[in-house]
């Protein structure tokens, strides 16, 4: 970078002038003359640094200087070193095989989805910046940070942009992007938890030592305890105390520090300000010998301080956890066989399975793919992914999910799914997906807590200058406690940590969250609103009987409607490829779904169709006839000269069907059935099931239509569905649940996704999320009252500052325990 190149935005300057001052991007001093200065908002600013220069630079150059009006901390200072780093490794496909996956974008077939971590991250600024600048580029389809997690989800249109020119934007700026590379992101994480465990293990020393010199000034009598003595015990403290303040309480301090800068009032800025003050006053007590000293309530307030800051980091980092773990599940190696059914073996990458493939899996082995089973029979264990602890009976032909436990004897799979398109990294795309957004209590609790904290300073400073009126002597410590005691940690902590127990609760029973604000909307649901086939019923369906209506012969009926079916995953596509494959299928031209209807081709010079009554006998102009009574579903098949054939479906109602409706019930939630299916089949099963408001024969948006009136009358509705046809309908409800075995696209639109095959899961879902709602407003409630009730004492000067440390610790863990009550849900 050259110090002199001209710039028509952000323009490069020199100054000789020596005063000291602050770098403008990244808050540190600026040593010696400022040699550095960019024009941001009309004004030269000064840098530290050219790293700083030139990210501030491309700040400025992109039209983001909206970006320092609005960050709430500063950002670290720009590596410079960084600028050489080579990024076009990160263009090579098998580099990218192991974090990119290629996906469906409406402004791209061939798009390009990969997850990455950002560092360097430090408040909704940053995001915001990053957001703005990368999204910018041309090429980058889409751009979602979490920052919570620090994880990045871009999409980007490869035929415009390399990977590389996406960490080259976010290292402009300031930042490093990294693949979300698991060996990486645990390092981060030991990182920041061998940090926080060495400044808690410094402040604990350090207040047990402080606490042993300050105890004989506490019991000793007056004139018992020699001057000589009381100022060797205050130097002890002295010295005892500062690698506490310098060190464990650093954090509070760089970080209130940032928000001045920044012009804001963070929570950190109240826990800075009582500690400095009561350090500084000790010190100079002790100086001076005369006065208070406060060294035992510094130690002690910042060790119960960093002890819950401790406690809150694990459960964040036990959170994100949860999705590494589903990724450490696949084994790194695994048994592929040469040339199937030869017996000979070789080990390979798992990274390395192609489809087809046929691999080996030992009892006690993980399978490493999905696929099904080519040979042997075996139970599998698929907990982690459904919930259900059940072993599940697994035989050839059967499905086995990547991730699973073979637990009873050696198979063999033939490999269908890997890498990216397998079940268990969709999931992980879930959980990540829910990790990117903070639902609308979270963000008013946060609103709430930052306006408390500025009006805490001023009710201190207050308290502070009355009690400097009437008892000078008492004024500190009055200050102090008033700060220390209502710091609100624990209004800040009371949704979040409820809500991220239920997410794990609810993922270990089989009910996933992929949205931050489903557990919150599923509480207040009053309206639920179910699709029939795949989601009451199980989706196995099978053909009870062919019924010939035409000149075709049954095998030859079967035949054409498998190979009319041969792209569809509905349930009754599956249920009709697999009743007529072994017959042979015919040649078929110009194939077409029309949703919600069924699908049509042209087969040896005519056009032929399957599908409902309607849709195929308009075709050939005859009147539809009258559906059969029963509870099987038909399915029909016919020309332009009439119909050819009719197929009688049965289906499996889903285990926990009646129990969950009559939960629903119990607890007032009204219940509707909405289904493209004939009408027979739906009341067949309305009625099993007691389900008074059932409709059938409705399209996709007809549905959507039903939810949108239900809305208007101002009710609250969840909607469970499983194929491609309900993703619209998910979208539309306030809630939505997606069946695991239904359609990606269903998944995709679902803000819960059910894993396990019964209902057992979403009916305990309900439960827990009511019972979050109402963990959140107990918490809440603890938290203002807790403060309310706290304040008035500290003001008094009832309440020294080591019992206000002690009050606000215990506040947040009061906080967090609740919280935790939701985990004996699991067992329930």
């Amino acid at each position: 970078m050259s110090m002199n190149a001209p710039d028509p935005v952000a323009t490069l300057l020199t100054a000789d002038g020596a005063q000291a001052e602050s770098c403008y991007h990244c808050g540190l001093p600026v040593d010696g003359a400022v040699r550095y200065r960019v024009r941001i908002d009309g004004a030269a600013r000064p840098m530290c640094c050219a790293g700083c220069a030139a990210v501030a630079e491309a700040i400025s150059g992109g039209g983001l200087d909206a970006f320092y009006r609005h960050r709430d901390a500063l950002p670290e200072a720009a590596p410079e070193a960084d600028a050489g780093r080579d990024l076009s490794v990160y263009d090579l496909p098998e580099v990218q095989a192991d974090f990119v996956r290629t996906v469906e974008h409406p402004d791209c077939a061939d798009a390009r989805e990969a997850l990455l971590i950002i560092e360097g991250i430090r408040c909704a600024a940053c995001v915001w910046l990053n957001e703005q600048h990368v999204g910018r580029l041309p090429g980058v389809l889409s751009l979602d940070i979490n920052y919570a997690t620090r994880r990045a989800r871009v999409v980007w249109d490869p035929s415009r942009l390399a990977l590389s020119g996406i960490l080259r934007a976010v290292i402009d700026i300031g930042y490093q992007a990294w693949p979300n590379d698991r060996a990486h992101a645990e390092s981060v994480a030991r990182g920041e938890r061998r940090d926080s465990l060495w400044r808690l293990a410094v402040a604990g020393l350090g207040m047990m030592q402080v606490m042993m010199y300050a105890w004989p000034e506490y019991v000793a009598g007056e004139l018992e305890l020699s001057g000589d003595l009381a100022a060797l015990m205050r130097w002890a403290s002295l010295v005892l105390t500062t690698p506490v303040v310098l060190y464990s309480a650093r954090p509070f301090f760089s970080r209130a520090w940032r928000d001045l800068c920044a012009r804001r009032v963070g929570m950190d800025l109240p826990v800075a300000l009582g500690v400095g003050s009561a350090f500084v006053a000790s010190v100079w007590a002790t100086l001076t010998q005369g006065g208070e000293v406060y060294f035992d309530s510094v130690t002690m307030f910042v060790f119960l301080l960093l002890a819950g800051r401790h406690l809150e980091l694990l459960a964040r980092q036990r959170a994100v956890r949860g999705v590494e773990e589903l990724a450490r599940v696949m084994p790194a190696l695994t048994q592929r066989f040469t040339a199937w059914p030869a017996l000979q073996t070789e080990s390979v990458p798992v990274a390395r399975l192609a489809v087809g493939d046929h691999v080996v899996v030992a009892p006690g082995e993980v399978m490493p793919a999905d696929g099904r089973l080519a040979d042997g029979r075996t139970e599998v264990d698929e907990s982690l992914l459904t919930g259900e602890s059940k072993p599940q009976a697994r035989g050839v032909g059967d499905r086995v999910v990547g991730g699973s436990l073979n637990l009873a004897s050696p198979v063999v799979v033939h490999v269908e799914q890997v890498g990216e398109a397998t079940r268990l990294a969709a999931i992980r795309r879930l959980i990540g997906r829910a990790a990117s957004s903070r639902p609308e209590v979270v963000q008013f609790a946060d609103r709430i807590a930052l306006r408390f904290v500025s009006s805490l300073l001023v009710l201190a400073f207050a308290t502070g200058a009355v009690w400097l009126w009437l008892e000078p002597a008492r004024a500190l410590w009055v200050f102090v406690s008033v700060l220390v005691v209502s710091c609100p940690c624990a209004l800040s902590l009371a949704t979040p940590a409820a809500l991220t127990v239920a997410t794990g609760v609810l993922s270990r029973s089989g009910l996933l969250v992929t949205r931050a604000h489903a557990i919150e909307t599923l509480a207040r649901v009053t309206h639920v609103v179910f699709d029939k086939t795949g989601t009451l019923t199980t989706g196995d369906m099978h053909v009870e009987r062919v019924s010939v209506l035409g000149d075709m012969d049954a095998g030859a009926a079967a035949a054409l409607a498998a190979a009319l079916e041969q792209h569809s995953s509905h349930p009754i596509a599956r249920a009709l490829r697999h009743y007529g494959a072994a017959l042979g299928q015919p040649a078929l031209s110009g194939l077409a779904a029309v949703t919600g209807q069924g699908v049509q081709a042209c087969c040896e010079g005519r056009q032929v169709r399957l599908g409902n009554a309607d849709f195929v006998c308009a075709l050939s102009g005859v009147a539809a006839p009258v559906p059969p009574g029963g509870s099987a579903t038909p399915v029909w098949l016919g020309d332009g000269r009439g119909l050819i054939a009719r197929f009688d479906l049965g289906d499996t109602m889903r285990a926990g069907a009646a129990g969950l409706l009559a939960a629903l019930r119990e607890r007032g939630v009204s219940v509707s059935l909405l289904s493209g299916d004939a009408t027979a089949p739906v009341r067949a099963l309305a009625g099993v099931l007691g389900i008074a408001d059932a409709h059938a024969r409705m399209s996709p948006e007809d549905k959507r239509a039903f939810i949108e009136e239900l809305q208007s009358r101002g009710a609250i509705v969840a909607m469970l569905g499983d194929g491609v046809n309900d993703a619209p309908v998910l979208a539309q409800a306030q809630v939505s649940v997606a069946m695991g075995s239904g359609t990606e696209l269903a998944r995709a639109q679902g803000d819960m996704v059910l894993l396990s095959q019964g209902f057992d899961a979403l009916r305990r879902g309900f439960d827990t999320a009511r019972a979050t709602l109402a963990t959140v407003r107990q918490n809440l409630r603890w938290a203002f009252a807790y403060n309310l009730l706290a304040i008035p004492p500290a003001m008094l000067g009832w309440i020294s500052p080591w019992m206000a440390g002690i009050g606000m610790s215990l506040s947040s863990l009061v906080v967090v325990l609740n919280a935790l009550r939701l985990q004996r849900r699991e067992s329930r």
